[in-house]
């Protein structure tokens, strides 16, 4: 619409068009007024520029009408030329000045006066400020002049049709005002007088007929005209005609429906909807069946006595399985019923119905209810035109306009705590059977509906419950009632969904890990970055994904099974060809992070990405790439498990490469077990020769870790009979040197470390030299020959300096270290200690940061520095615990207690 009643726009629904500067909007309001009709360019140049345009002035006309036409094209309006002169091609309603005075005149000619009032109403809404704003011309000082005189004369109409309705308590501030403001005009002291009569106000309707009479002798020496004077002679007489016929008393409904019986806990959400300040507009959101209307009605019951007025509730069916959702038109009809309008005084107009609606409730303490909205468009035409109601409105959807327009207060639902789950399931039960309990609240993750439904089954114990629901799934939430059917609520949500979304969904339930990311996301459904945005984003507003910290996405679980039974639906291939986009993009991408974490590494061998699939670079240092890690370690554990149940091998095996690293820096001892033991039953079905070799000893190592040193060996020696070549027997005698040293096993340990040594030589990789000649240093320190262990890693140290090994670095150092200390030069060992440790922070491995710090406590009590030496073992107690590390935790504990050390719950300083 074009508007001209106010501040110039040009929309195209919702969205304002960018016309451009005030000559050029002023341009399109020259034609707008006369839309339809040819308008001469001297015409059109006068009303612009009146008395001064500029030199040239037709030239800059047909500059400002070419961008005005290719501005307005996507409207449908059409800027013609013809003749010499312009016309704006458009419909009679497209321009509010036009929709104003067809509005106004179809109301002068309406016989019913509700019809009239509401078709007055929606003229005067077009009206948003002074007219032709962008002009000061003489031509627009005139339009404005006349625009003033019509809006003057439909105020006045209104007045009157309003009265005829009986609406005369709600017109009285406005007549009040208007005949302070205007004192001799007859007409207004009329409609004040007559209202105040009409309110049980004679008294103050007489006083006001003679203030005025006063007025217009003193001002004009005369009396009040005849139909003044016929008003005062009626009310004088009570003339029984003055009160009109179609009078209504407005009704006080009480629409609510019952207190919801089974309502637990949401405490902070009725907190909330308490303190709303000035919002009237609270609009609840979250999924299907996550208690959104049972929040508004409870919050609705409690705080009725602060709606004397009444209360309003409709369904507005957005999601129901047996219809489209309600026409709004129909929820204001059923509106105006429940207010007492009678079947006679119905508008006929929708608009007028509407109108009517604001009407009745303006000023009114009220309670509007609108449950279940699909969309904002759905609720907009239900909302009252006056702050005095409050409205609630629940939905599955977001709806952000009502937030950005009307100013909602948006207010999400998630599920219920641990604490409301065992209070709905009900006290006695619980006790009855708390592991039942607790099992039967994990598996429906504190979703109400879910917990709702089996707590209606009150004839079957908690755990016959839990177990049906452990076996199989979301069938046990399904019943023959669909709105107590969990899988039917979420079926619903899935109806307003395009294709493309609900694929995505369904592809989002069988996608491996808690959450993903955006780029991860796009791979999994094959879109560009842009597209998967859009399409996360309308599931997030139908509450079927969540949002999570660091721009994720996620489901709850039972939402993740419903997305699963959804996923049945689409074929086989397009199943695994997704699988396989987001198996490639997790394993290139945690590569690239790898490459980054350890650069020294030889690179783990890939095919190319598989089309669709985008990996990133998330890392370009260690740090980035240990942050990276972090996020998505979880899912990266769930995408190799699932890799593996796909027969997706050689992404199994790869990706316990490129994790382990980063599990083992954070002492993530389990999960690096557990990832070693997935590869190595994917690497024998992969065609990678070095597959085996490689997880059989990333699978010893990691029992090495975990104190399984017999498992250790099998492994590690089934490594070295079937290493291909010298690199990788040489790469498996450093992991037997390893083994060995962490489990006191020194004389096998030197054996294999000297293997390593000359391996590495001989094949030429000086890093890894470096790091086989300080492992063999540690073995002869440990063995007693400080002189040799010190002689090696420091020759060790120097090549891994020259390179940039960092962690090799660090691992050296603190090897230097313990030699100091052994022969009893602590300050050296201090130093070498602190050195190592800010390397392992610097690469992030809290790991052996940890065994580090516990050094470093020794070191400051041997110094006699105990102060110093609490400090050091409390942070790698910290670290310790962090870890799961609880052997290391325990001995580091018992080193407090002899210091009479407390047992603090968490420590900060070195730690950090």
């Amino acid at each position: 619409m074009v508007g001209v009643l106010g501040t110039l726009e040009a929309r195209q629904g919702d969205r304002e068009l960018p016309v451009g500067h005030a000559r050029r909007r002023s341009v399109l309001a020259a034609l707008a007024v006369d839309a339809g009709r040819l308008l001469p360019a001297d015409v059109l140049v006068d009303r612009v520029w009146g008395e001064r345009p500029p030199v040239r002035a037709r030239s800059t006309l047909r500059t400002y009408l070419t961008h005005l036409r290719r501005t307005l094209a996507p409207t449908g309006l059409a800027i013609l030329r013809r003749d010499g002169g312009y016309l704006l091609d458009t419909g009679p309603d497209t321009v509010d000045l036009h929709r104003f005075h067809r509005l106004l005149a179809s109301a002068r000619r309406q016989p019913d006066p509700h019809t009239a009032l509401g078709q007055v109403e929606d003229a005067l809404e077009l009206w948003r400020g002074e007219p032709l704003a962008e002009l000061d011309t003489p031509w627009a000082q005139a339009v404005r002049e006349r625009l003033r005189r019509d809006r003057d004369a439909a105020e006045a109409d209104r007045a009157d049709w309003a009265l005829a309705c009986g609406r005369h308590h709600e017109l009285l501030p406005e007549l009040v005002a208007r005949a302070e403001a205007e004192p001799l005009d007859e007409r207004v002291a009329g409609r004040l007088v007559l209202a105040l009569y009409r309110s049980g106000r004679q008294a103050d309707a007489l006083s006001h007929y003679h203030r005025v009479r006063r007025h217009l002798a003193d001002e004009l020496g005369t009396d009040p005209g005849p139909a003044l004077q016929e008003l005062h002679q009626r009310i004088l007489t009570a003339d029984p005609a003055l009160s009109p016929a179609d009078t209504e008393a407005p009704a006080v409904p009480r629409q609510l429906p019952s207190v919801p019986r089974s309502f637990i806990g949401r405490t902070d959400q009725l907190a909330a909807l308490d303190d709303r300040g000035t919002t009237v507009i609270s609009a609840i959101g979250g999924a299907g069946g996550i208690g959104k209307t049972w929040l508004a009605l409870t919050w609705a019951h409690r705080n009725i006595d602060r709606f004397p007025d009444g209360q309003l509730f409709v369904d507005l069916r957005g999601f129901s399985p047996d219809g489209p959702p309600m026409d709004p038109a129909v929820a204001v009809r059923g509106f105006l019923d429940a207010l007492g309008v009678t079947p006679a005084h119905l508008p006929v107009d929708p608009h007028a119905q509407a109108a009517r609606y604001r009407s009745l409730v303006a000023d009114r303490r009220m309670l509007i209810v609108l449950d279940n909205a699909a969309t904002a468009d759905q609720v907009v035409p239900l909302l009252p035109g006056t702050a005095s109601c409050t409205v609630l409105v629940t939905s599955r959807h977001r709806l952000p306009t009502l937030v950005a327009r009307h100013g909602a207060r948006a207010l999400s639902l998630d599920v219920l705590t641990a604490a409301e789950s065992r209070a709905l399931l009900g006290a006695d039960r619980v006790t009855a059977d708390e592991r039942a309990a607790d099992e039967l609240i994990a598996l429906c993750g504190g979703f109400p509906l879910a917990l709702g439904i089996l707590t209606a089954r009150t004839g079957r114990e908690l755990a016959e419950l839990a177990a049906e629901l452990r076996e199989t799934g979301l069938d046990a939430l399904d019943d023959d009632d669909p709105t107590a059917s969990l899988p039917a609520v979420l079926s619903w949500s899935l109806r307003h969904l395009t294709d493309e979304q609900r694929t995505a969904f369904a592809l989002l339930g069988i996608a491996p890990g808690p959450d993903h990311g955006l780029a991860a996301a796009a791979s999994l459904i094959g879109a560009s970055v842009p597209q998967t945005r859009k399409v996360l984003r309308a599931l997030e507003d139908a509450s079927l994904v969540e949002r999570r910290p660091n721009g994720r996405h996620g489901m709850h679980d039972l939402v993740r099974a419903y997305a699963i039974t959804a996923a049945r639906e689409l074929p086989e291939p397009t199943r695994q060809a997704a699988l396989h986009r987001v198996f490639d993009f997790y394993l290139h991408t945690a590569h690239n992070a790898y490459r980054a974490l350890a650069p020294t590494r030889d690179p783990v061998p890939l095919t190319p990405p598989t089309t669709g699939s985008a990996p990133l670079y998330p890392a370009s240092t260690r740090a980035e790439a240990m942050r990276w890690f972090d996020a998505e370690h979880p899912t990266l554990l769930a995408v190799q498990r699932h890799a593996l149940d796909q027969r997706e091998h050689d992404h199994a095996w790869k990706l316990a490469v490129v994790l382990g690293k980063y599990l083992l820096r954070r002492g993530l001892l389990d999960d690096h077990l557990t990832t070693w033991e997935v590869g190595h039953a994917a690497a024998p079905h992969s065609d990678d020769p070095t597959g085996e070799v490689t997880t059989l000893r990333g699978l010893g190592l990691a029992h090495s870790h975990t104190g399984g040193y017999a498992d250790a060996l099998v492994h590690l020696r089934s490594s070295l009979l079937v290493a291909p070549d010298e690199v990788q027997r040489t790469h498996t005698h450093y992991a037997l040197a390893e083994a060995a040293l962490r489990h006191h096993d020194v004389a096998n340990g030197l054996v294999h470390a000297r293997h390593a040594v000359r391996g590495y030589r001989h094949v030429g990789q000086p890093v890894r030299l470096a790091a086989a000649l300080a492992l063999l240093g540690e073995l002869r320190g440990v063995a007693g020959d400080h002189r040799a262990a010190e002689s090696r890693c420091t020759r060790a140290l120097s090549v891994q300096r020259q390179h940039g090994d960092h962690t090799g670095q660090a691992s050296t150092l603190s090897v230097l270290g313990t030699t100091a200390g052994s022969t009893g030069r602590h300050e050296a060992a201090l130093d070498r200690y602190t050195e190592a440790l800010a390397l392992f922070r610097e690469t992030d491995n809290t790991h052996q940061a940890a065994d580090t710090l516990e050094r470093l406590g020794h070191t400051h009590s041997a110094l006699d520095q105990p102060h110093r030496a609490r400090t050091a073992w409390r942070a790698a107690l910290e670290l310790y615990r962090e870890q799961g590390r609880d052997t290391d935790a325990d001995r580091v504990q018992r080193r407090l207690d002899d210091l009479g050390g407390t047992r603090p719950a968490r420590t900060t300083g070195l730690a950090e």
